[in-house]
């Protein structure tokens, strides 16, 4: 029947307007729209009613409102509950929380643009609203059990934002070290215990020792221990020394290669 009523549109609405120069949008598509309540004010074959009138008589009354909302496409991810009841959502990269009795579980994540449902085997068993801020968690306190209630306290973004406090350096480093972690709350003793210097050894010196870290690409808690320790954070960059070559029997020279 759907393809029937598109053949009969192509024949009614098509082939009147091929022939046609239209200089707008707005032009073409009211000439649509005439064509087409022409073909349901028609009479239909054999019948003496035409489209428009059995809708009004049985149709109309069948329908519903209009959602008060557009429909929004969802779109879908999986992921493995981890042992502090959060899933990721890797679009964002961002944590939502779930009732602690699914840890370890696999959970299907369903998303448009305003909200994160989550289900475990076609039952809903949370929803939050999205949030784009990555490495945040979104916590129900509900969901968790009291082993893991540390969540709502520590987060990726909580040492982002302390690191940000102190300097952009700093900053990027302790993002480093998170997204080094397969999970960024294996990253958070680490995280603490470098901001912690700050306390201990001042924040320029904090500061320097995460630049030359950064310089080196080495992303660790013992990294800037060493370098804290070692004060290579006052040092300045190391400049090759040249030395002249010795003048020697065995020492070949350019002129032993023409």
């Amino acid at each position: 029947m759907a393809e029937g009523a598109v053949k009969i549109l192509y024949r009614r609405i098509y082939v009147h307007l091929k022939q046609k120069q239209f200089y707008n949008l707005d032009e073409l598509n009211q000439q649509i729209w005439d064509l087409l309540d022409a073909h349901n004010h028609k009479k239909l074959t054999g019948r003496p009613y035409s489209r428009y009138e059995l809708f009004i008589e049985d149709g109309k009354q069948k329908l519903r409102p209009l959602p008060q909302e557009r429909f929004e496409i969802r779109y879908q991810s999986f992921a493995t509950v981890m042992q502090n009841g959060h899933v990721l959502l890797s679009q964002d990269k961002s944590y939502y929380s779930v009732p602690y009795q699914y840890v370890r579980k696999k959970v299907k994540l369903l998303y448009p643009k305003t909200t994160v449902e989550i289900f475990y085997k076609y039952n809903r068993i949370a929803i939050h609203p999205r949030n784009y801020k990555p490495y945040d968690y979104t916590t129900i306190a509900e969901h968790l059990s009291s082993t893991h209630q540390f969540v709502a306290d520590w987060s990726a973004s909580r040492f982002i934002d302390w690191a940000n406090s102190i300097d952009q350096a700093v900053a990027d480093y302790i993002i480093q070290i998170i997204e080094s972690r397969n999970h960024p709350e294996q990253a958070y003793k680490s995280c603490l215990g470098i901001l912690n210097f700050e306390k201990k050894v001042g924040k320029q010196r904090l500061i320097n020792a995460c630049k030359r870290a950064l310089d080196f690409r080495i992303y660790s808690f013992k990294a800037i221990q060493n370098i804290l320790e070692n004060n290579l954070d006052n040092a300045d960059n190391e400049q090759e020394e040249e030395f002249e070559l010795l003048n020697h029997n065995n020492i070949r020279g350019k002129n032993y290669y023409k």
